[in-house]
């Protein structure tokens, strides 16, 4: 299958070499497109100057916004399902085949790769968001999702089509829920991820405790209105 790893990068430019070299060198069978998310840093120089493959927006969208670029130009140019992939360093690349092959021979729409899977979270205000969102999707949909939050997750051509032609269609545990609810399968494998080293991550700690209480309202009444659309 044609993979295409998404990478959004918002202000990555201390740590988005190290990343897209460890791709290029130790992955080069996978292709890859950077999204700069109108950063405000050096992440678009840094890319250029190493002639990686870039997507440049001229504006701060966010991550879904970022990534549905991304998403778009994996519909544009045929590939058969795209990775989400940080910028920052946590997701550890020895993890894309893996999920490639559980796409494949498990014929699953999306791939997700959890931290939880086998390990129990840590008591944290992150943990706690986890957990309250992992309920949210429990109780709506009657599947678990150990790692509702993870952004490493893999899609397969449908939902390609699908995220790239219909609005709201964030790479977020909202709409992963909806999903599922309308009958999208999906599984999980046990992944590790790395601490972030540098950059700046879209979610603060105030931001962070909204989004997660945002998160399981629209599981639990939002989504219940949006109407899908293959």
């Amino acid at each position: 299958m044609k993979l295409l790893i998404v990478i959004p990068a918002y202000n990555e430019a201390e740590s988005i070499k190290r990343v897209v070299d460890n791709l290029c060198l130790n992955y080069p069978q996978f292709d890859y497109v950077i999204v700069n998310d109108g950063s405000r840093d050096e992440t678009a120089l840094v890319c250029r100057q190493n002639n990686y493959n870039l997507l440049d927006l001229p504006v701060n969208l966010g991550l879904d916004g970022a990534f549905n670029a991304g998403v778009k130009y994996a519909y544009r140019n045929n590939y058969d399902c795209v990775l989400q992939f940080d910028g920052d360093g946590q997701h550890d690349p020895q993890y894309i085949q893996p999920m490639l092959d559980v796409l494949m021979e498990q014929k699953v729409s999306i791939v997700i790769g959890s931290r939880f899977k086998n390990d129990k979270r840590r008591f944290n205000l992150r943990a706690v968001g986890n957990t309250l969102i992992s309920f949210s999707m429990l109780v709506t949909t009657g599947k678990r999702v150990t790692d509702p939050t993870s952004g490493m997750r893999m899609y397969d051509r449908s939902m390609i089509k699908e995220f790239s032609s219909n609005i709201n269609y964030a790479p977020e545990p909202d709409t992963i829920s909806y999903l599922i609810k309308n009958g999208v399968t999906f599984k999980e494998i046990p992944v590790q991820m790395f601490e972030r080293l540098n950059g700046e991550s879209y979610l603060n700690l105030t931001s962070a405790a909204k989004y997660m209480l945002y998160m399981s309202v629209s599981i639990f009444f939002i989504q219940f209105f949006r109407k899908r659309t293959k």
